[in-house]
Order: C-alpha cells, then sequence, then structure tokens
C-alpha cells in the first residue's frame, strides 16, 4: 500500500497553516515555493485536498516525459524532469496536482535563446485569480507540482506537524492496519458492547 496524507474535514479550521508550512519546507530546500495541498471551502466547512499517491495514478500514466513515478511506496514528482504540459493535473480524479511558475537559479547552457523576465516586463500576465491551468507568466517555466510527502524531511510532511487541530495524518500500511482493527472493534461493541473482537472466531 503507497504512503499519503489523509485529511480529517471536522478538525479542519481553514487557518491555511498547513499551506504556509508546506510552502516554507520546499522553499527552505531550493523547491518551487507553491504549496503542495489546497484548503478548499464550501458551506459545509473546509478540507485540505492533496495527492492520494494512487495506486494505480493516472497521473503517472500520462506523463510523456516519465517524471511521475513510483518510489518507495509513494507516487513522486520530478519537478526537474516535467515539461510542464499539465496533462498529470488533467488526468488526477482530486484536483491534488497544480501547475506553478517556476524560475530557474542556474539556467542549462541548452537555453541559447532564454530572454532575462526584466525584458519581458512590458508583456502582459494572466490575472492572479485565473486557473493555474489557463495561467501564463512570460519568462517563466510552467512546471507541476504535488505532495510530495516532504520526502526531503526528516520529521515527515511539514503539513502534519504544523496543523494547530491535528486534522491531518500520514497513513502507511502499519497506521492503516491498526485503523482498521480500530474500526472492526467499535463496530463490534456497536452491536454488542459485551462483544470482544479478540474473541471472535471465523464461522461464528
Amino acid at each position: 500500500m503507497n504512503r499519503f496524507v489523509i485529511a480529517e474535514p471536522r478538525k479542519c479550521i481553514g487557518c491555511n497553516t498547513c499551506m504556509a508550512a508546506c510552502s516554507e519546507a520546499h522553499k527552505k530546500v531550493g523547491l518551487v515555493a507553491q504549496a503542495r495541498l489546497t484548503v478548499v471551502r464550501d458551506d459545509d466547512g473546509t478540507a485540505p485536498v492533496l495527492c492520494r499517491h494512487c495506486e494505480d495514478a493516472p497521473c503517472a500514466k500520462v506523463c510523456p516525459v516519465n517524471a511521475i513515478v513510483l518510489k518507495d511506496n509513494a507516487i513522486m514528482l520530478n519537478e526537474s524532469t516535467c515539461i510542464g504540459c499539465k496533462l498529470c493535473g488533467l488526468a488526477c480524479p482530486f484536483g491534488a496536482i497544480t501547475p506553478a511558475a517556476s524560475e530557474p537559479e542556474a539556467l542549462p547552457d541548452c537555453y541559447e535563446n532564454y530572454i532575462p523576465e526584466f525584458l519581458l516586463s512590458d508583456l502582459p500576465s494572466s490575472a492572479p485569480s485565473m486557473s493555474p491551468f489557463l495561467a501564463w507568466n512570460p519568462g517563466r517555466k510552467v512546471i507541476a507540482t504535488k505532495c510530495d510527502l516532504c520526502s526531503f524531511r526528516s520529521e515527515g510532511p511539514a503539513c502534519v506537524h504544523s496543523c494547530p487541530t491535528n486534522a491531518l495524518y500520514f497513513i502507511d500500511g502499519s497506521t492503516m492496519n491498526s485503523a482498521s482493527k480500530l474500526k472492526q472493534e467499535a463496530f463490534v461493541s456497536s452491536l454488542d458492547p459485551s462483544n470482544d473482537i479478540n474473541g471472535l472466531q471465523g464461522g461464528e
């Protein structure tokens, strides 16, 4: 089973602390300062939306340069390989992949005709409110961004550690098995409080 971060909407207060922590954590290591999760709002409340690290990831299937692969039980995106075609974002059923403008710190030698951004200042940019799938930024390369579980942090995902209400949980195989057992025990107890799931045997 792949690892992933799951949100508990009933605990989310919409403070955006998780987004700020995610952005800052990636910025510190030289990656695009784009939050890899989004807090969405509706009439019922707020909840973070982030990559589910699907077992059969559709984003990986459509990537033409194999920038998205299964690695260490997670779906990882190599931002340096990404060509910004946005196909992965369109294929994601959860809307968890966001195109973001990237400004390289060291330009490759192959960029012989690269035009510095300051020379493009007279060209119009897209409105800030425009969907990132339609937006454009003259002189800047667009790449896909998604949850990478903060693989560069020994402490784990920054969003999980920063949430003031503990609305985010890091899930792996062991935690999923434990959660499944707790749900089974709660179900049996709800039928008859005197039942003990550990004492049940198959067929009884």
